[in-house]
């Protein structure tokens, strides 16, 4: 259940954009709802893919390709410190690759995420010392490295820093600190990922001679994945790498990345940013969440075909088995949510549990989040001691939550979307105590989101409206794939597909017939009957079968018409505070209160269904609307306690069994009616 929100739109704007750049209409929206108004904004949004600033405008980069340069020319050993996630292995290949055309004695470092963790450590850099390394070049890490850079120089090994996130107080004491996000640093475009700094450095070592063109074209499908794996926002520069780099990736001659689309399944299939996350992000990360980082950037650099498939093979099984380990804590999760309902009812859910793979559980913080709703964080208990990642909304700064908890933490960081935490085991109870206190501390805690870009009327869609949006790829980060919403549409079919798994929607409006597919719905898991209004947020596709092409219009939310997302919302979240015995007002306690009738009716609809198994706010359309989402949990909650049936709600779903019960039962006598009766008072 998610806020629906529908991005305002200005028309006059809009059709001074489309005037002014001769651009479809659907095209001028869509930048306009973007923010994306300037004509330097437009120009470059659209039509850009060679433009890259110079790199010398970025803070200490003349010093750190002045170090490199000098390590290239008298052959001193190059250690490029990379990090196992997709944006630190492409960083490394990326330099890596470079670095060894040009003739530099150079090697690479990944860590290990479980045995040592993300950044620089000293027991690496005792055994790169033991190596002869006399020069590290970080990418994707080293800002925070003050302790190892500093052992580093006491072992003769100078350090160049190149990173991207957010520096501390005090720098490294760096041979230079390449990082965007210094405070003296004057460069202009700030969201590069790590393996866009790399290339900066990149582009820096070549000199005033650099031919940007050339290096894009030997190096953008690499750049490519780092940035899609990243998810920093595909504007200005990265909207760059990534345009390149998918004409790059699909016609690509590396070998690694050739074995990487054959066991992704993407084969003949257009290449999108989009299926680039979904299929060759994950398994660049699987390897580095089972401890395999090191096979990524042999992938990647590798010119040996069968050696490429042998690696894309195991990375296919991690990622396999990365989703098998995910889906047993998400089970676990789900039956512990079951037994302990009140987890989801904090403003902020804090899950932990023992042994949970730690690469793996910030997947699972994102899946629940996306569930309930909810800045979601999930812990892994080891003995007496913890680690947990977390998944936000927007709206709430999961990284300052978090650091106001920092008193019973070990350690902590991350940014307002999400954040990593250690901590002892045992302070687990009073950290979730403490982070949900911070966000009762708030004036309002913000509601998931669904975004939509604009309403669409079904008469205008075609294959050529779906081509005008394609000039807006690639789609990511800061300019994600357009939503469309489809209002009061009647629904006139229901037909299963692929065995049941999917359905394929006939809705219809003012005499226009849309037909929509909901995947992954079983026909059992539709809330909707034939001849119901309902609302559609859905994306356009274009599918080829047989050689036909047609549009598809893909759901990915439907509601009600009648529901309003943010009344269900509050009314909701009225029934979490009071049964979280907080204070609520007489009037908002007031509409929580059931009447007798509002009782029957739901009993009676209950008892004609023989129980309920779908989503439990979808109570309020089927109930016809008349009573809100808080008030139908006050009497589901009541007949639970009295008895009457048998209620659970987990990540996979919901269910209601009615018990048999002889005698009258007193719904008066129930605690939560109690306790209504007496807040009144």
């Amino acid at each position: 259940m998610k806020l629906w929100t529908v991005a305002p739109l200005d028309k006059a704007e809009a059709s001074k954009i489309q005037e002014k750049h001769n651009l479809p209409p659907i095209i001028a929206m869509l930048l306009q709802i973007r923010g994306i108004t300037s004509d330097v904004e437009i120009e470059d949004f659209l039509y850009n893919d060679s433009v890259i600033a110079d790199p010398m405008e970025i803070r200490d980069m003349d010093k750190a390709a002045a170090r490199v340069r000098q390590a290239i020319d008298s052959g001193e050993a190059i250690c490029v410190y990379g990090d196992y996630d997709a944006d630190g292995v492409t960083s490394t290949a990326l330099l890596y690759s470079y670095l060894e055309t040009v003739g530099a004695n150079v090697t690479y470092y990944i860590p290990s995420r479980e045995g040592e963790g993300y950044g620089m450590n000293s027991a690496a850099v005792d055994m790169l010392a033991a190596q002869g390394v006399r020069l590290i070049v970080t990418v994707d890490n080293g800002i925070a490295a003050r302790e190892e850079i500093a052992h580093a120089k006491s072992l003769g090994i100078d350090t160049v820093v190149t990173d991207h996130h957010t520096p501390l107080s005090t720098l490294p004491e760096a041979v230079a600190v390449v990082d965007l996000h210094r405070e003296d640093c004057p460069s202009r475009f700030k969201l590069l990922s790590g393996v866009g700094v790399a290339f900066k450095l990149i582009m820096a070592l070549e000199g005033e001679e650099c031919d940007v063109d050339m290096l894009l074209d030997n190096y953008s499908d690499i750049l490519a994945l780092g940035t899609i794996g990243d998810v920093v926002e595909l504007k200005g520069e990265n909207r760059v790498f990534v345009k390149r780099g998918m004409d790059s990736i699909m016609h690509t001659d590396r070998a690694g990345i050739s074995a990487l689309l054959e066991v992704s399944g993407i084969g003949e299939k257009a290449l999108t940013a989009g299926r680039v996350a979904f299929t060759l992000v994950p398994r660049i990360n699987a390897v580095g969440r089972l401890g395999h980082s090191g096979q990524s950037v042999e992938l990647l650099l590798t010119e040996d075909f069968e050696r490429a498939e042998e690696i894309a093979q195991v990375m296919n099984r991690d990622n396999t088995e990365r989703k098998e380990i995910e889906n047993r804590i998400l089970e676990e999760i789900d039956a512990e949510i079951r037994r302990n309902p009140a987890l989801v009812r904090d403003r902020v859910i804090v899950i932990d549990g023992e042994g949970w793979k730690q690469g793996v559980v910030g997947i699972v913080a994102a899946r629940v989040k996306e569930t309930f709703g909810k800045p979601t964080i999930i812990i892994s208990r080891e003995g007496d001691k913890a680690k947990g990642s977390g998944r936000s909304v927007e709206g709430f700064a999961l990284c300052d939550a978090v650091a106001a908890c920092a008193d019973v933490l070990t350690h902590y960081g991350g940014h307002p979307m999400a954040a990593g935490l250690s901590l002892p085991a045992e302070n687990i109870s009073l950290f979730r105590k403490r982070i949900n206190e911070h966000a009762a501390s708030l004036p309002k805690m913000p509601y998931d989101c669904f975004r939509i870009d604009c309403r669409l009327n079904p008469a205008i869609i075609s294959e050529e409206l779906v081509y005008q949006i394609s000039l807006l790829q690639p789609f990511g980060a800061g300019n994600p794939t357009p939503v469309f919403g489809f209002f009061e549409m009647q629904l006139e079919a229901i037909i299963p597909m692929g065995n049941n798994k999917h359905l394929r929607l006939q809705v219809s409006k003012g005499g226009n017939s849309l037909k929509v597919m909901q995947f992954f719905t079983a026909p059992e898991e539709f809330p909707f009957i034939k001849g119901d209004i309902i609302d559609i947020a859905a994306t356009l596709e274009i599918n080829e079968y047989n050689g036909v092409k047609s549009v598809s219009v893909v759901a990915k939310d439907i509601k009600a018409s009648a529901d309003d997302s943010e009344k269900l919302l509050n009314a909701n979240r009225a029934f979490e505070k009071f049964i979280g015995g907080k204070p609520l007002s007489k009037r908002i306690i007031e509409r929580l209160t059931p009447t007798r009738e509002d009782f029957a009716q739901l009993y009676r609809f209950l008892q004609a269904c023989r129980g309920y198994r779908l989503a439990i706010d979808s109570l309020v359309h089927k109930l016809g609307g008349r009573l809100n989402l808080g008030k139908i949990r006050v009497m589901l909650e009541a007949m639970r306690q009295l008895g009457l049936i048998e209620m659970e709600e987990g990540i996979t779903g919901a269910s209601i069994v009615l018990n048999q019960v002889k005698g009258k039962v007193s719904l008066e006598s129930a605690p939560v009616m109690k306790a209504l009766k007496e807040a009144i008072k």
